[in-house]
């Protein structure tokens, strides 16, 4: 079991694996609400764009995962931002969602409800996983709720977790959504998509 690249498409949003191609895409979403800003994330400057797919490639050739541009269809396929699958424990069947970010334009919108959407069922349905992790940064309370309004479960606080860029030492919150936990998490997103 390995992470092959895949296109992943819902009514709204298609993910397609990270290319150079999705370069300019990025970096416009990225500068939509100056999102490296935000201390709270981990979303690179334009100019450290090379560096963002250098390390999306090497950690798919790792095996550790795999990074999606998100494309919003209603928009004329304007990439939206990314989003990844990282941190891959295939062996115990468990993988991360995480480095998401959206342009500001997609913030509070379905887009991410339905990237998740997409993301979980290939995890779960596809690949067959036992569990999904999401991680934010302990004082990241947008993001918190977000990942509560999918379905996850709180875990715990890894304390002194991580090194951000400006040197600030992280707490991370640890969520998760389990294979039995899956039908209903499903059924929770489809209907909140449906509304």
């Amino acid at each position: 079991m390995s992470f092959e690249p895949v296109v992943l498409e819902g009514n709204q949003v298609r993910l397609e694996p990270l290319e150079e191609s999705h370069k300019d895409g990025i970096c416009k979403a990225i500068s939509d609400g100056e999102l490296w800003n935000i201390f709270v994330t981990l979303v690179p400057h334009p100019d450290a764009i090379d560096q963002f797919f250098a390390n999306a490639k090497a950690a798919h050739e790792r095996g550790e995962g795999l990074t999606f541009a998100t494309i919003d269809k209603d928009s004329g396929n304007q990439i939206a931002g990314s989003t990844r699958f990282m941190s891959a424990n295939l062996a115990n069947g468990r993988v991360e969602i995480g480095f998401t970010f959206l342009g500001k334009t997609w913030q509070r919108s379905r887009v991410n409800t339905e990237a998740k959407l997409l993301m979980l069922t290939h995890a779960f349905e596809s690949l067959e996983l036992n569990r999904v992790e999401l991680l934010t940064d302990y004082l990241n309370n947008a993001s918190r709720q977000a990942i509560l309004r999918l379905g996850a479960k709180e875990e715990g606080i890894l304390q002194s977790h991580m090194v951000m860029p400006d040197g600030r030492i992280r707490d991370s919150v640890i969520y998760s959504i389990t294979k039995n936990e899956w039908p209903g998490v499903k059924q929770n997103l489809t209907t909140k998509l449906d509304q």
